[in-house]
């Protein structure tokens, strides 16, 4: 197999790597630890290329391009998602029952013939050493509560302070003490449902859970079916309790997102560190143009960089469907290009930094632009419905400006500079005159316009983008 990146690019952020130890009680707070997700995260997932079928040499590979190709513009997180544990034999599928690979305390544990290292109870811990030693963090897809499986199986639950079965008043409490089964998962209503978590055994089982992710040296959760149409804010809050007293730092991310409100996300935001805004994203136009909405609605209610788990959280439009692809729900890898043209493919690019995702494509050129982003502000320009755009100052003082075009057909766009208020941060009270000293240029055509003028205008393709950078240094430097 060739070492490609295989789809799914998206964001996660910073973990520290800790030493793990056993106990949950004497672990410290997060006041002394480094702040998480002080800027949106980034890495690449398996889900839109490998549906669940991924093995581990193919993801070492993946991980092994990420390294070499993408760290360096920010990319650090390699996440493994759905169905891990789940047996690839004559049967199994995304829906089927009863193929998953379960501990004898009715936790999932690697699937031993797609994830060979994990064999005598090693879990993802070979994994994880490999993904570390190339400078990258590891991450993993879990599931809401407890399996259906396990609940059938009745398994004890494990109180890990005493590495025993969990006792109370007396009795030893097991998986159908627990479940829910009046509280399936929506989407997977054969493979899980929600544990009682106004029970302390219902606490333990979901504590016996994250410490082994963090045993395993696990740096990001990617916590499915507990948000949008699936809202669980009893579990999503017991889990980011538990991870609070973890020893071992991961980042907190919610899915999916299917009818996530910013009401919603209000209720969860402090407690996680991203939380999916959509469905599933593929590589179809219309999944591109809803996403301006949702992100307009999420800006406005102030939600991007609000505080988070032990830092800030960020909402979340899932991932970018590019490069070779699967499709949903089957069991088969990459065998098909992305379906977005061209000019679709850079629509989503810059777009999606309009919820500060900052993403950085591994052409070095655009990476140092998007890298720069300091503040985004959307821009009203008339007719909204086919036209949008942003505006941003950079980090270094130059300023940028995005338009899109959601039309059909090929829209020229022309918008004066003084009604942006781009100009605004200049030491200067004259637009005209600051414009004078500022040139900009366009960074897909990589075409210089010289002299900034009193117009800014792109003729954009139907659904294409442009992104201008203006850069005034030459004015700052006069005016100093």
């Amino acid at each position: 197999m060739k070492n490609l990146i295989l789809g799914d690019l998206f964001f996660f952020l910073v973990c520290r790597l800790l030493f793990i130890q056993r106990g949950l009680s004497e672990a410290p707070s997060f006041e002394n630890q480094e702040v998480e997700a002080n800027f949106p995260p980034r890495g690449w997932n398996s889900y839109d290329a490998f549906s669940w079928i991924i093995s581990e040499e193919e993801f070492l590979q993946n991980a092994e391009v990420v390294s070499q190709r993408l760290l360096s513009h920010g990319y650090q997180y390699v996440v493994v998602d759905f169905l891990w544990f789940r047996k690839k034999v004559k049967g199994s599928s995304i829906y089927a029952g009863g193929f998953d690979v379960i501990d004898e305390f009715g936790r999932m544990v690697p699937d031993p013939e797609r994830w060979p290292s994990s064999k005598g109870g090693n879990g993802f811990v070979e994994v994880a050493k490999k993904v570390h030693s190339k400078g990258l963090k590891f991450g993993i897809h879990v599931m809401r509560g407890i399996s259906k499986q396990a609940v059938k199986a009745n398994t004890p639950i494990l109180d890990v302070n005493k590495g025993s079965a969990y006792e109370e008043s007396g009795q030893q409490w097991r998986a159908k003490d627990i479940g829910m089964m009046n509280r399936p998962c929506g989407w997977m209503r054969e493979g899980f449902m929600s544990v009682n978590t106004k029970t302390g055994a219902g606490k333990a089982f979901l504590r016996s859970l994250y410490q082994q992710y963090a045993d395993w040296g696990v740096d990001f959760v990617k916590h499915d079916c507990v948000f949008g149409d699936d809202l669980d804010v009893d579990e999503i809050s017991t889990v980011s309790e538990i991870l609070k007293r973890l020893d071992h730092r991961i980042v907190y991310s919610l899915s999916p997102g299917t009818s996530a409100t910013p009401a919603m996300a209000k209720q969860v935001s402090s407690l996680v560190n991203m939380y999916r805004v959509t469905a599933d994203d593929w590589d179809r136009w219309d999944h591109v143009a809803a996403h301006f909405d949702v992100s307009r609605d999420f800006a406005a209610a102030n939600m991007t960089g609000a505080v988070g788990l032990g830092g800030k959280s960020w909402p979340d439009l899932d991932m970018l469907p590019l490069g070779w692809l699967t499709d949903p729900g089957v069991n088969e890898g990459p065998h098909r290009r992305c379906n977005l043209n061209l000019d679709e493919q850079r629509t989503q690019f810059p777009f999606i930094t309009e919820t500060k995702k900052d993403l950085k494509r591994s052409a070095s050129y655009f990476s140092r632009v998007l890298q720069n982003l300091k503040e985004l502000n959307p821009l009203k320009i008339a007719n909204p419905q086919v036209i949008r755009s942003w505006s941003a100052n950079g980090r270094t003082g130059e300023l940028y400006l995005a338009f899109f075009n959601l039309n059909s057909q090929e829209t020229m766009i022309t918008v004066r500079v003084s009604s942006l208020g781009l100009l605004n941060s200049l030491p200067v009270k004259n637009s005209t005159a600051a414009s004078s000293a500022c040139t900009y240029n366009e960074v897909w055509s990589r075409k210089e316009f010289g002299i900034l003028k009193v117009t800014v205008s792109a003729n954009i393709a139907p659904h294409g983008c442009a992104l201008f950078v203006i850069d005034c240094k030459s004015f700052r430097r006069l005016s100093q």
